[in-house]
């Protein structure tokens, strides 16, 4: 059996070529020339890369051979356009030329390695993803945990633009969500599996489709009380409806029931409106949700664009996403400085107004990639506790930039998301890299031998999928 994992090399070799070549014309554009070094940032990278590669080569021959070329160069990309912002920076303020491993572009470099450095180690300690399971319950609480830490810290230790996400000492913060969601996920997905018979069963059609038993509905519920909470003491509508959509999604995949979306979206969009409703009477600690919403709803309004925490950084998003036009001004030649949080949250306007909607599209369909991949494993998969893990995994990830492009967009209120893999931060880098090392195990278990870890369930451990499930993945995946 071939494990493909030349056939990774080579593409992970283009994809340094490529944000070598991005580098190139931003110093292009920036200095009206091209400097010698050009390709040193692209190098190091591929220096990184390459050494998870070679892990993945020992570890986990038969993984998908895609998924780190794709995320690579996402990743390398945005190293470049932080080095641009940083390189603009100093022409600015007429200094000298940062070195490589200075500013915003070197710390996303360092962090990268610390990042590669995690997934080459859960890897090497984790040679069958089954083993997680054995640690639902504690991951489920440590999940919990880190995503109600930020709410019952003071906000001058967790607040940053309005929402209540980080856990800040001095110079250090580290958003422990991005951590949260991967424990989240295990917890779910084991639940699910052990629950799967219950949750499936109907007790009425209506239209064509089963809805569950009304004493059912109790862990959709319990995880929709717990999403509001979060809507409301960390104030970000982005992290609440992505917890809560990764249950209901895991949920549809394991029962194949899509009452349970239904469900989900009427009680979701219900408790986002009731919130807001709140907000407008009461004010409190709805009155945060309630004038994000009402910035969406009115971006270029006066009164919202003048205030603090108004508007101003949406409207100056979708002017750059409009100067961009349908091929951008190119890299380099572009004024994302002009656009606040243009190194996180904002990141793909800043880019947007460089490369177009032509360019935004294409790292929009590298993602694409990259979720179809990770689906792709937990349709192949043998036992249902991974085929549920990669689904919710893969899920995560397309849901996350969905919230953050859609904030930047203005199709919904801004959150506090950063960009996986683009965005300038150390936690989002190196959670969603321990989210791919994941992928890897799993599709490494699905596309190799029974060896490998891709048998079915073990005694003791999660029962047998039933057909339904793999239907149901096969439905998400389906064009």
């Amino acid at each position: 059996m071939k494990t493909q994992r030349n056939a990774e090399l080579g593409l992970l070799a283009f994809a340094m070529v490529l944000v070598a070549a991005y580098g190139a014309i931003v110093e292009a554009n920036q200095f009206d020339r091209v400097t010698s070094t050009f390709w040193v940032p692209a190098a190091l990278l591929s220096v990184l890369f390459l050494g998870l590669h070679v892990v993945v080569r020992y570890t986990a021959p038969y993984a998908d051979p895609v998924l780190i070329p794709a995320v690579a160069l996402i990743n390398g990309l945005g190293v470049g356009f932080l080095r641009r912002l940083d390189l603009a920076r100093a022409i600015a303020n007429k200094e000298p030329e940062p070195g490589f491993f200075a500013g915003t572009g070197g710390r996303q470099l360092a962090w990268t390695l610390g990042a590669l450095i995690l997934a080459a180690v859960l890897l090497l300690v984790i040679r069958d993803h089954k083993v997680v399971s054995r640690y639902a319950y504690t991951l489920g609480l440590v999940g919990i945990v880190l995503v109600m830490i930020p709410a019952v810290l003071p906000s001058s230790l967790s607040e940053i633009n309005g929402a209540k996400l980080w856990i800040r000492v001095g110079s250090f913060s580290i958003q422990p969500g991005e951590f949260a969601k991967l424990a989240l996920v295990s917890f779910f997905a084991y639940y699910l599996v052990r629950k799967r018979e219950v949750l499936s069963l109907a007790s009425r059609r209506v239209l064509g489709i089963d809805f569950p038993r009304g004493r059912d509905l109790g862990p959709v519920v319990t995880v929709w009380l717990l999403s509001l909470l979060v809507l409301v003491f960390e104030k970000d509508l982005g992290t609440a409806l992505l917890y809560f959509g990764l249950f209901v999604v895991t949920l549809y995949v394991a029962t194949e029931r899509a009452s349970w979306l239904i469900i989900g979206l009427l009680l979701f969009f219900g408790g986002v409106y009731i919130a807001y409703l709140l907000g407008a009477s009461i004010g409190g600690p709805f009155a945060n949700f309630y004038d994000r919403a009402e910035v969406w709803l009115e971006p270029f309004a006066t009164e919202n664009y003048d205030r603090v925490g108004g508007s101003y950084q949406l409207v100056q998003g979708l002017l750059a996403l409009g100067t961009g036009g349908l091929f951008g001004s190119g890299p380099g030649a572009g004024s994302p400085g002009f656009v606040p949080e243009v190194r996180t949250d904002f990141i793909f306007a800043g880019m947007g107004e460089e490369i177009g909607l032509f360019g935004l599209s294409a790292l929009l369909v590298v993602y694409l990639l990259i979720v179809e991949r990770g689906l792709r494993a937990g349709l192949a998969v043998r036992d249902s506790f991974g085929k549920l893990v990669a689904g919710g995994l893969a899920f995560t990830l397309g849901l996350q930039v969905f919230v953050i492009l859609g904030g930047i967009t203005g199709l919904i209120p801004l959150t506090g998301q950063t960009t996986p893999f683009l965005s300038a931060g150390g936690s989002s880098l190196m959670a969603n890299w321990l989210l791919i090392a994941m992928l890897l195990r799993i599709s490494n278990a699905a596309r190799g031998p029974a060896a490998s870890g891709g048998g079915v369930d073990r005694p003791g451990g999660p029962k047998k999928a039933p057909t339904q499930l793999h239907g149901a993945m096969t439905e998400v995946i389906k064009p």
